[in-house]
């Protein structure tokens, strides 16, 4: 299983990344074909959030959905040791997933799509620097951030490829992913789609109509 580590604002220490691949060691005990896992550290340098000023960014990528968690801290040990308490549930509760969907499609002997068929996303390339205007991205699963006209804010974009899936697939991977939205191409209807937290095991979907606008 490869490793990568990369810092966004901040320089990486030799040791910490040790300290890193000792801890993902773990990750194949629940994910035994995982074959990357990428490993984002941030600084964020403002002193007013020095309580969360170290963010840490666990992305594994498998033959199934993309498992993902994050968490802040003062320091990025912290941080990691709480990213990795996620990482392990997610991975534990696809693990005990993937368990139930197959002993369903056993005992009712009917065809479903299996969530580990799914294409794995191509390696993630390296930040751009956030140009003077808005630009669209040109490659899947590689960022771009653009500065919003002469404000300070940043819109950061990116592709990403997908295939068509049901809603309960779109919301186990919003929740593997730990997101609170997911947007996806529904297999019904090949359109997109948005499914979302609402209140405790509550979720929502939200689909568009362009054509009920050209009808108005």
């Amino acid at each position: 299983m490869e490793i990568v580590v990369v810092g966004r604002h901040t320089e990486v220490p030799t040791r910490f990344r040790r300290h890193v691949e000792d801890k993902l060691s773990k990750v194949t005990q629940l994910a035994p074909y995982a074959q990357r896992v990428d490993v984002e550290v941030t600084h964020e340098p403002n002193p007013r959030q020095a309580a969360a000023s170290e963010r840490i960014e666990l992305t594994v990528r498998d033959r199934g959905p993309v498992v993902r968690a994050e968490a802040s801290a003062s320091d990025p040990y912290a941080a990691l040791d709480v990213a990795m308490t996620k990482l392990m549930e997610r991975l534990r509760r696809a693990h005990d997933r993937r368990k139930a969907k197959s002993a369903r499609r056993e005992a009712k002997a009917l065809p479903a799509l299996d969530p580990s068929t799914l294409p794995l996303p191509e390696d993630t390339a390296a930040e751009e620097s956030a140009p003077s205007r808005i630009v669209a991205p040109t490659e899947p699963d590689v960022a771009v951030e653009s500065q919003l006209g002469d404000s300070p804010v940043l819109v950061r974009q990116k592709v990403h490829k997908t295939t068509p899936m049901t809603v309960e697939q779109a919301i186990d991977e919003m929740e593997l992913a730990g997101h609170p939205f997911f947007l996806f191409i529904e297999a019904e209807t090949l359109q997109p789609a948005v499914v979302y937290h609402r209140r405790g095991w509550t979720f929502g979907v939200i689909r568009l109509d362009a054509e009920a606008a050209v009808r108005d």
